[in-house]
């Protein structure tokens, strides 16, 4: 599921990277001295680069927990694309300046990070050009979500940092109104609806407000702010409106990235040593090695599930009927939170029980409904706090099914069935995201975390999952590893989905025959993962490419490393790094092996 870094979403950042020229992690000092010192002159261009980074991007501050700015709204206008796009030309320039050689390994992975994200957001604003065909880009309710919710000073202090952000609303979406050309319908639906949040969270700035104790101009200014505010989400609204019914479903331009992009987009987003086609092939390979699996469990479970009903001669139709009745195992609607809830506790007692890697209790998570403007792409997400502010409260959002049909609702809750529910708890929260991330917000690297690597989140996520299975959880039960296998199929049929719309054109028709007939999912999902593939594009693969990759390297370490391989301190170890690529990581780990670094 997605994952966000208030106030922007996550996505937005790794957007931004894209792969520099490869540079060799031997560092080739002449002595560990010299190695020291350029690694403290390299310190200090960090902490440059960093300062003039807050300044040139408030939003990612804030996203990183720095709300120094946070009074300054950033305008989607082209003076300030350009703006960005000299700035990473300026520091591109300073950092061609650095020896990565004598820099130690750590350092020059840094340097990297560093470079990736420069020629990303370049990239992204002078090609990819999001911002002219993606209305969903222009919406200002995340970040004063963020302010009113994060407790980076008091109340009321907050409450005037948003009354000064709220001035400058109706030149923003000015400028996003002239930034657009030719959306897509998708998009251009997708933004008029969730300009509903911004909408909702000018009545929390409203509501809080009244709970102070404001002077006389600042009531006016939030008075007058409010009003132009609605205004002008109002009439942002309604020029998308009137847009939409231009738009020539035939000519408009396509949601699809078509090829070309997708394959600079994956270097960019995902930084694997596999190509987007050659991570689709490993993917049709993993979907038929999971199929091989679930048809045997199908069988084990049949006389239990399906009594003396005849087995079907076709394998999927056979493990999709075993599914279709284990999947009325579920909670009711209203029990669905609560459920959520309960569960957590389990699953940290059961990671500390089996000792799998360190929790830290002390960092809250807190269960809530997905907030208005972030609804419409998936059931589940994290939100959490930046490296700079790690003790704010993280959140697990659960879209709640107010006005879907009966039947919806159904649908939805058989896909979150018993058994695929504490998966997603796994996922989501307990050791997935919500660990990793806490993980991540104690590296020493803050450029690790900060331009974290999507395919290392969403991949250890997946991977969690696995190994809490393999760790006995779930009892070791046919019916839990039939549902593993068909939430895992999730992580796999994402990628073969992305790529089968994006590059090779799948119909609407085809991606949920395909979604329903062969990764065994409801309707309710299959119809939600289309709108999702429309949306998005790349994301969905950062699943399976960062699983395959970890798995891959935890069981290259146990080979290598035989009885003298530990579990918990492969993981940690691996999540000390930060949010870096799995590639980085994995050469880091390999040059600390012979330190015995992570084995005892």
């Amino acid at each position: 599921m997605p994952i966000q870094f208030r106030p922007v979403v996550l996505a937005t950042l790794l957007s931004s990277l894209i792969i520099a020229p490869p540079l060799s992690l031997a560092a080739k000092p002449s002595t560990v001295v010299e190695s020291k010192k350029a690694d403290l002159g390299f310190a200090q261009i960090k902490t440059a680069f960093l300062s003039a980074l807050w300044q040139q991007d408030p939003d990612m501050a804030m996203a990183a927990g720095r709300y120094q700015d946070a009074n300054k709204l950033v305008l989607p206008d082209q003076a300030t694309r350009d703006a960005y796009v000299a700035f990473t030309d300026n520091w591109l320039a300073q950092l061609n300046k650095v020896g990565a050689d004598a820099l130690s390994a750590k350092e020059q992975t840094d340097l990297a990070l560093m470079r990736n994200y420069l020629n990303g957001t370049r990239w992204y604003l002078t090609q990819f050009r999001e911002f002219e065909w993606n209305p969903t880009q222009h919406n200002i309710a995340g970040s004063f979500d963020a302010i009113l919710n994060t407790d980076f000073a008091p109340k009321a202090k907050r409450v005037q940092v948003a009354i000064q952000r709220l001035q400058a609303v109706p030149a923003y979406y000015a400028a996003a109104k002239a930034s657009i050309k030719n959306p897509t319908p998708e998009h251009t639906r997708l933004a008029i609806k969730q300009s509903a949040g911004a909408i909702s969270v000018l009545a929390d700035l409203e509501k809080a407000a009244s709970q102070e104790k404001l002077a006389t101009k600042d009531k006016q200014a939030l008075e007058d702010g409010l009003k132009n505010a609605r205004a002008a989400v109002n009439d942002y609204v309604q020029f998308l409106e009137n847009l939409e019914k231009k738009l020539d479903t035939a000519t408009a331009r396509s949601f699809r990235i078509g090829k070309q992009l997708y394959e600079g987009k994956f270097t960019a987003d995902i930084q694997s040593s596999l190509s987007a086609e050659q991570t689709y092939q490993r993917a049709l390979t993993a979907r038929d090695e999971a199929h091989n699996n679930m048809e045997k469990l199908a069988d084990q479970l049949w006389d239990k599930t399906m009594g003396a009903q005849a087995k079907p001669a076709d394998r999927v139709k056979k493990i999709a009927m075993v599914i279709d009745k284990l999947s009325e195992n579920h909670v009711v609607a209203k029990d669905l939170y609560p459920e959520i809830r309960q569960q957590l506790p389990l699953l940290e007692k059961w990671i500390r029980e089996h000792d799998l890697v360190s929790l830290d209790l002390k960092k809250p998570l807190v269960v809530r409904e997905t907030p208005v403007y972030q609804r419409g792409v998936s059931l589940a997400s994290i939100e959490a706090p930046g490296i700079f502010r790690p003790n704010d409260k993280t959140y697990y959002n659960v879209t709640p099914f107010d006005g879907q049909p009966a039947d919806q609702v159904e649908s939805t809750l058989r896909e979150y069935n018993h058994w695929v529910l504490q998966i997603l708890n796994i996922h989501e929260a307990i050791p997935g995201h919500y660990t990793q991330l806490q993980h991540a917000n104690k590296s020493p690297s803050v450029i690790k975390t900060l331009f974290g690597n999507g395919a290392m989140i969403e991949g250890w996520a997946v991977y969690s999952e696995r190994m809490m299975l393999e760790s006995g959880y779930g009892g070791n039960t046919p019916e839990m590893w039939l549902m593993y296998y068909k939430w895992n199929l999730r992580a796999v049929c994402n990628t073969i989905l992305d790529y089968l719309v994006h590059v090779l054109g799948m119909t609407e028709a085809e991606a949920k025959d395909f979604l329903m007939n062969q990764a065994f999912q409801t309707k309710a999902e299959a119809d939600g993962k289309w709108l999702r593939v429309q949306y998005t594009s790349v994301q969905l693969t950062s699943y399976f490419s960062g699983y395959s990759e970890i798995l891959e390297f935890r069981e290259q370490l146990k080979k290598q490393q035989g009885d003298k391989f530990k579990l918990k301190q492969f993981h940690e170890q691996f999540l000390s790094y930060g949010s870096a690529p799995v590639g980085m990581i994995k050469k880091l780990m390999l040059k600390d092996a012979g330190k015995q670094r992570f084995l005892k």
